[in-house]
């Protein structure tokens, strides 16, 4: 299946709301008190540009990386269709649910909240969660080895910045978030804890 035009721009529309969402609601968060250094900052943002760089490009640029691993037909491009938006609408919902204490880099904001309801209640980190879905929908559409290649960068950079923030709200909020760390899993519902 060649995909149609409208049917080609489905998910980089979807994306482009997504951002347009994302930076609207970047002006309206608390003043930050910790930031992590340019060096790390570099580190998690690095693969994350790489990998939406190899799912945004045209396949034919991408020489052997172009190579198909799924059938390119309706049934998988709308799989993951449907796994992009669920996950960008998942994203979405966290990201207004933590409000302003939310930040594009990994931060401590003053006076910050541990939010643990809606779909903190769910997953720790339900923006990287509805993110990483977002990305493998996008991949599962594209279905070339470029695609596959960034699921793998971009889940690179959400575990290590989960590391990173895990630390630091262990370091700021103590007690309270070695007990919500105990009920909640990290990335994926409905697994234990960890």
């Amino acid at each position: 299946m060649s995909e149609p035009t409208l049917l080609a721009l489905f998910l980089p529309v979807c994306w482009g709301i997504w951002a347009l969402i994302w930076f609207v609601a970047s002006f309206r968060v608390k003043k930050t008190t910790r930031s992590e250094d340019p060096l790390s900052r570099l580190s998690n943002t690095a693969p994350i540009w790489i990998g939406a760089l190899l799912l945004v490009v045209r396949p034919s640029l991408l020489g052997p990386l172009s190579f198909r691993l799924l059938p390119q037909n309706l049934a998988s491009y709308g799989i993951g269709a449907a796994l992009t938006v669920i996950g960008l609408a998942f994203a979405v919902w966290a990201r207004y649910h933590i409000g302003r204490n939310w930040s594009g880099v990994i931060t401590v904001k003053q006076d910050h909240v541990l939010i643990c309801t809606g779909p903190y209640a769910i997953v720790r980190h339900p923006i990287y969660s509805g993110l990483l879905l977002a990305i493998i929908g996008s991949a599962l559409a594209r279905g070339h080895i470029g695609a596959l290649l960034a699921v793998g960068f971009m889940l690179y950079a959400i575990l290590r910045r989960v590391r990173t923030e895990e630390r630091w709200m262990g370091e700021t909020f103590g007690q309270a978030y070695v007990d919500y760390k105990a009920q909640t899993p990290a990335l994926v519902p409905f697994v234990a804890p960890c």
